[in-house]
């Protein structure tokens, strides 16, 4: 499956509001036009990553909308996930290579410039670069790399990339002009009081800067 990330949804279930919550909000937005999920979810076990996902992986299925689990390629494994999402402490992309399907996704973040040029990046299907701006969401982010790296790291980019980290309605247009295929959003969703309305407007907001 080849990943639309076009408005990619890093879904925080905890900020969401719980369990419930998580799969409620993921079959409304879907239904407004997410375009991937990434299920993120550091304060939970792994047993509650697994059963969460057995909830939402089938409504991403009817979706036509790729389902994917951040850092952790066991639980990936073990629902079937679409791929996984790794970071750069995670397992290293030749080994999660070799353990996923040759038809699963495999998605590398990269903060700077030395993961940039490293190996692992030839092996990814698509880069998540950033955080582009500052984040209060990931507690343990790396700097921000700000707009004028972003547009310079995407000269030199051949792979897919998706932006994160600070992008809200505001930054949305900036980064799409910039080159990246997409946004990766956490709290503009999942945080917002309309969270169907939220994505409605972050996807008119991509469309538009794309024109």
């Amino acid at each position: 499956m080849k990943p639309d990330l076009s408005l990619y949804l890093v879904l925080d279930p905890v900020m969401c509001g719980g369990f419930e919550a998580a799969v409620s909000l993921t079959q409304r937005v879907l239904d407004a036009g997410v375009t991937t999920i990434q299920l993120r979810a550091p304060q939970w076990k792994k047993r509650d990553w697994l059963r969460l996902s057995q909830q939402l992986l089938p409504l991403c299925r009817d979706a036509g909308v790729p389902y994917l689990i951040n850092d952790h390629l066991d639980i990936a494994l073990a629902c079937d996930a679409d791929g996984v999402h790794l970071g750069q402490s995670d397992l290293p992309l030749q080994v999660a290579r070799r353990l996923l399907d040759p038809d699963k996704i495999l998605g590398l973040s990269v903060s700077n410039l030395q993961h940039l040029q490293s190996d692992d990046c030839a092996l990814a299907d698509y880069l998540g670069i950033g955080p582009v701006f500052p984040t209060g969401t990931k507690q343990d982010a790396d700097p921000a790399i700000g707009l004028v790296q972003f547009c310079d790291w995407m000269t030199r980019i051949r792979q897919p990339v998706v932006a994160i980290g600070g992008i809200g309605h505001l930054e949305t247009a900036d980064v799409i002009r910039a080159g990246a295929d997409g946004i990766a959003v956490v709290s503009a969703i999942c945080a917002a009081s309309d969270p169907v309305q939220a994505t409605r407007t972050l996807g008119q907001l991509i469309q538009e800067a794309r024109q």
